[in-house]
Parts: C-alpha cells; sequence; structure tokens
C-alpha cells in the first residue's frame, strides 16, 4: 500500500471513530482524547497493540470521565458529567477537529512517517499537555510504557497480502469491541442487517434459523442518518442475500443479487471472525461479482483508468461495513 493510501485510509478512520466519540458526549470538536479512543478501536497494529495492554475502548472512556472529573475538582467545580448519549455524528455530519488532534495527525505523516495508526499513536503519546499520559496511567501503563511496546511491535515481520489479480475484489480488517459470540450473533441475524450493512434499511421474509442456503429478502435505505434521500439506483430497491457459506462461528459469505436489475453486478460479502485482545478481529472480503447478462461494452476500454476508483469504491463499502459492524457494539 502506497504511503499516499496509507495516509488517506488512516485518516478517514479515525476521523469518522473520534468525531462518533465525540458525537456521544455531545461535543462538536474532536480533540486529542477522541483520537486516543478511536485507535483503541483501530484495526492496525497500533489498535491491537492499545487493546493487548488493557486500553480497550471502554476502559478509556471510564479512565477519560474519571480524568476530566479530577481536573473539575482541582478547580474547585463539583459538577457532575452529563451521561454519554448515543453515537449521533451520522446524524448530522457536523464535526471538527481540534487544532491540535489535527497537527497531531498531519506530523504522523511529515517526512518519512508513514501516516499509519501507529505514527499517529506515536505523535500522540508525546503530546504535551500530559493529557494522554494522565489516562494511561489510570489504566496501569503509561506514555512511555506503550511507545517502548510500539517499536518493538514494529520491528516484528508483518504479513502481506496479494491484490486481488479482479480489480472489483478488496480486503480489508477491522475490530468490534465484543466477543466472537456476540459478533456472530449480529450478522447470523437477518433483521440485525440494517444496523451494520449501508445498503441495506429493513429485512422482510428472514428464516428463523440461519443455514447453508437460507435467503431472505432486503430493501434498500431510503434515508441517510442526516435525513437525507439516500439514492438507489433503478432496479436494486429488492434485493436476496443468500447465504453461499457458514462456518460457526468464524466465517460467513452472503451474497447479495438484486432480481429488478439482473444486468447488477452482484456482492458478495465474507466477514471472519477471531478472538483478540479487547473483542474481535474481523478480516473482511468484498467481491462485486460480473453478471453473466451484461453486455460487453465499449466502457470496458476504460476499465484501466477506472481501477483507481473502483479501488476506492470496494474498500469504502469495506470500510462502511467494518465500522457498521463495531458501531454495532459501541
Amino acid at each position: 500500500m502506497s504511503k499516499l493510501t496509507t495516509v488517506a485510509t488512516t485518516s478517514h478512520t479515525l476521523s469518522v471513530a473520534a468525531m462518533e466519540e465525540a458525537s456521544r458526549l455531545g461535543e462538536p470538536t474532536a480533540d486529542i482524547e477522541h483520537l486516543l479512543l478511536a485507535l483503541t478501536i483501530n484495526e492496525q497494529l497500533a489498535g491491537q497493540l492499545l487493546r493487548a495492554n488493557g486500553v480497550t475502548i471502554d476502559a478509556t472512556r471510564n479512565s477519560i470521565a474519571a480524568q476530566r472529573a479530577e481536573q473539575l475538582a482541582t478547580l474547585g467545580v463539583d459538577a457532575e458529567l452529563p451521561p454519554p448519549g448515543r453515537i449521533t455524528f451520522h446524524d448530522t455530519t457536523r464535526a471538527e477537529w481540534s487544532e491540535r488532534a489535527i497537527a497531531i495527525i498531519r506530523r504522523a505523516s511529515d517526512g518519512d512517517r508513514r501516516g499509519d495508526a501507529a505514527a499517529v499513536l506515536r505523535e500522540l503519546l508525546g503530546e504535551p499537555s500530559g493529557l494522554v499520559d494522565a489516562v494511561l496511567r489510570r489504566l496501569g501503563t503509561s506514555a512511555d510504557g506503550i511507545r517502548d511496546r510500539l517499536a518493538l511491535a514494529e520491528t516484528m515481520p508483518t504479513p502481506t497480502a496479494n491484490r486481488p489479480r479482479d480489480t472489483l475484489t478488496g480486503r480489508a480488517e477491522a475490530f468490534a469491541p465484543a466477543s466472537p459470540d456476540e459478533v456472530w450473533a449480529l450478522l447470523t441475524t437477518p433483521e440485525r442487517m440494517p444496523e451494520w450493512d449501508p445498503l441495506t434499511g429493513t429485512v422482510d421474509d428472514a428464516p428463523e434459523t440461519v443455514t447453508h442456503g437460507a435467503t431472505w429478502t432486503t430493501r434498500a435505505r431510503r434515508t441517510r442518518p442526516d435525513g437525507r434521500a439516500a439514492r438507489v439506483p433503478d432496479g436494486t430497491e429488492t434485493g436476496v442475500t443468500r447465504v453461499d457459506e457458514l462456518t460457526e462461528p468464524h466465517r460467513l459469505t452472503l451474497a447479495t443479487s438484486w432480481p429488478d436489475a439482473p444486468t447488477t453486478n452482484a456482492r458478495r460479502l465474507t466477514v471472519e471472525l477471531e478472538p483478540a485482545a479487547g473483542g474481535t478481529h474481523l478480516r473482511l472480503t468484498l467481491s462485486w461479482v460480473r453478471s453473466t447478462t451484461r453486455r460487453r461494452s465499449p466502457k470496458r476500454l476504460l476499465a484501466p483508468i477506472m481501477r483507481p476508483l473502483q479501488r476506492y469504491a470496494v474498500w469504502l463499502s469495506l470500510h462502511q461495513v467494518g465500522t457498521g459492524i463495531g458501531r454495532a457494539f459501541r
């Protein structure tokens, strides 16, 4: 993966997660504590290392709340902080980074820094206010301790996956702060598909028990979380989802097609679950399978030019599914 791609995907993923966390507290600005929370659920090495050292999202939320209460008490303010609510960021999408948070993200990609989650974490650990270190010390570790463990972890080789030849196929990883059994229950309950699938608004004809070959009907999402109308291509208002593969409780493949749009590519989504510190590691594979009834078009000559856009569209779909699964448990 190129540095440009790494920077773009990492900053997007961290921005969405941090602003979701800020919205739980009704705060319009995501600051360094929200960036730390975003890193605790990140699928990259930085997130894995934090969770392995007890810096999980729930523990970090509690530590931040305790640190804020202590700071207020130091100022002589005896006030109870309002309880967190649900994630509302997607209802308005009106949020922004604080100056010091955006400066950290920018420094993480300066010069020879890669701009990945590890680079962001390293910059965050060095922020001068001491807030991050104080939060980490409440969790039994410290900024220096995490920095040392991060340096050690980065010396270990990491496996690399070959890029699929099919430009309509992509792979990604994600993290859910819940046990594999809880994630499996979410994915194998058709009625809960709208909680994590951005394309699904409602589900009909759901089977009582999900088995290999089971099918159900999906209805397209008509309204976005912010209230705006969602664009639904002609013929894709109603889909059929089929269980193509089911290996309980580790691997699930769902194939969705649209009978009223026979030339539309079918979507094939595979989710693999692995136990991880603080929750479940997800390996996602998404393929848009070309329809056999689709005529060859002169537009195919443009395929090489369109590949970057196709890859971005597949990555965005994977990101939405992965974060949707994780968000269901936050």
